[in-house]
């Protein structure tokens, strides 16, 4: 076969066989094309077979929309139809009010402590979703020490499906909100009290049209975290059941994987006009922004600013609860009964959920999906940035590697499932193991980090490729010796991005662990099934306090690095 070598803006000398040269694909086109075909192998086609499958009887052949319209049927469809969209409106209005109000209470008073309050409303962060329902559980359950606040109404159900939810989905709502607030125009609020507008009017007339993008894409994110949540509804749900839950059920309990895939689907479909209403509210915003803009300063405010001391320190206490009550409970002799303090809770092998294994199996993933998905990640989001490959394909690398963030994660599971676990498939050696574990947890939080990564990249003046293209440097050097280092702080932000949604995944990843591969937040679910309540809080203290360790670790990294940046810049 005839060989050419070719120099692309990667840099080096690349050989390239005939047909790729003859295509027009550089050496930095094939590379783009390598992971446009890893996000098609391992998102679009197992995607396409949950399609599939739900327009198949068990047999395999094509029976058309028969399973949606035997579903639809029945009478649960209905009922869990309705019990998702109800949890999830009513989670979302109680989400973005309450994180408004918090945001408004940062951005426009000047009341004390907001650094500590900012950390705090981002604590959950950190932590399994289902945190937040174990707390529940244990201060509003059957032996919860604040039961008779419920006033004869269970926690085991809706209420405390949307108020775990609220608190688990308040910090992904908050920095929104905060982006958004943060980039109002003080020059407006100055001219409209100049024509002495009241508050009312100011807040109708200025505040709300500038923040509406961002409480649009709110509302949106929200609705759609409450639409997939799994780990909530499953502690926390009892017999109320939700499509998340449902699809469990149906293939885990039931083994009725037409039926999963139906409820897939129906899952899908409103996560993704989510998505897209979500991608163009956030491009209107982008949109509004000016060079001339004056960032907003708030006045001293003696009663405003206290009655926002005290709103936020309500909401701190309720976000700290979630941490501290489970934390108290692990170390427990047996809640609520004998509170005795113990370390037997830590002992994880003698409970249910694999003992310590399954949380250093979390943490070998929570590091191998850090280390290759900030390599892959960032390397794709370089040559759709900065390499000569084809318009055409870095425009479709970037199409596709937004969409995984419409993909709920038990949809993603799910698709796994129907993809690899076919003896037809080369890729079955991967079912059981972990190389499917880390494939799906990069794939399944592909989309932010992709976007930070090219956040950062488009900062970079193209003079940089145009000085080593003149001076006929190879581009491989130019990117590990200028683009890496300036962008080193965005590399370690994605890579904390990704260990922290590795070390608490629970939704993709229940239905592709096995017993040698089970994760710490998947055996505090096991653990809160046995009854073993204490363990649970104990595994999910430990997953806190790791990701705590972690953050702290990079928060010292980055700072280094800015001050480096700063004293470098001032020479």
């Amino acid at each position: 076969m005839a060989v050419f070598e070719t120099r692309d803006r990667t840099g080096g000398a690349l050989s390239l066989p005939w047909p790729l040269k003859r295509a027009g694909l550089s050496g930095a086109g094939l590379m783009l094309g390598l992971l446009l075909l890893f996000l098609l192998l391992f998102l679009v086609a197992p995607l396409y077979l949950v399609l599939q499958r739900s327009l198949q009887d068990e047999s395999g052949a094509f029976v058309g929309l028969a399973n949606y319209a035997a579903y639809f049927s029945g009478r649960s469809a209905q009922r869990v139809i309705g019990n998702t969209l109800l949890v999830a409106t009513v989670s979302t209005v109680l989400t973005v009010g309450l994180a408004l109000l918090f945001a408004f209470a940062l951005s426009r008073t000047c009341m004390p402590f907001k650094g500590v309050f900012r950390g705090i409303a981002l604590l959950p962060l950190l932590t399994p979703s289902l945190l937040s329902a174990m707390a529940l559980t244990q201060l509003f359950g059957n032996q919860g020490y604040l039961r008779n606040l419920m006033f004869g109404e269970s926690i085991y159900g809706p209420i405390g499906i949307v108020v775990g939810m609220t608190i688990a989905h308040f910090p992904h709502v908050f920095i929104i909100l905060s982006a958004a607030i943060a980039l109002s125009d003080q020059r407006l609020y100055e001219a409209a009290r100049a024509l002495r507008a009241g508050p009312v009017r100011i807040f109708r007339t200025v505040t709300l049209p500038s923040i509406k993008y961002g409480l649009i894409s709110s509302v949106i994110v929200s609705f759609t975290l409450c639409l997939t949540d799994f780990g909530i509804p499953k502690v926390i749900g009892g017999q109320y059941d939700l499509l998340a839950t449902e699809i469990y059920k149906q293939v885990v309990g039931q083994q009725n994987f037409q039926v999963g895939a139906v409820v897939s689907i129906l899952l899908l479909a409103p996560a993704v006009v989510a998505f897209v209403l979500d991608r163009a509210a956030r491009r209107r915003q982008a949109s509004a922004l000016t060079s001339k803009s004056v960032p907003f300063t708030p006045e001293p405010r003696a009663l405003v600013d206290r009655m926002a001391f005290g709103y936020c320190a309500l909401v701190a206490i309720a976000l700290l609860a979630v941490i501290a009550v489970p934390g108290y409970a692990s170390f427990i002799k047996f809640w609520p009964y004998n509170l005795d303090l113990t370390l037997r809770n830590y002992q994880f092998d003698r409970v249910a959920g694999d003992g310590w294994q399954s949380y250093f199996n979390s943490l070998k993933l929570a590091l191998l999906t850090a280390v290759i998905g900030t390599s892959v990640i960032f390397v794709g989001a370089y040559l759709t940035e900065k390499s000569r490959a084809g318009h055409w394909l870095r425009s479709t690398y970037q199409m596709v590697s937004i969409f995984p963030m419409a993909v709920p994660g038990l949809v993603l599971g799910l698709a796994y499932i129907f993809f690899i676990n076919d003896p037809a498939n080369p890729l079955e050696i991967l079912y059981g193991t972990f190389a499917i574990l880390v494939i799906s947890t990069i794939v399944h939080y592909y989309t932010v980090s992709h976007l930070t990564a090219v956040t950062a990249l488009r900062q970079l003046d193209d003079e940089f490729e145009q000085v080593s293209d003149s001076l006929k440097a190879a581009r491989h050097r130019l990117f590990f010796r200028v683009t890496v280092p300036i962008c080193l702080p965005a590399i370690l932000d994605i890579s904390m991005y990704l260990f922290l949604s590795a070390m608490t995944t629970v939704s993709a990843a229940v239905f592709l662990y096995s017993h040698d591969t089970s994760l710490a937040a998947i055996a505090v679910i096991n653990m809160d099934d046995a009854g073993e309540y204490a363990a649970a809080s104990a595994m999910a203290i430990v997953i806190v306090a790791t990701c705590l360790a972690a953050r702290l670790v990079h928060l010292a990294a980055t700072r280094g690095m800015a001050r480096r940046a700063r004293a470098w810049m001032q020479q």
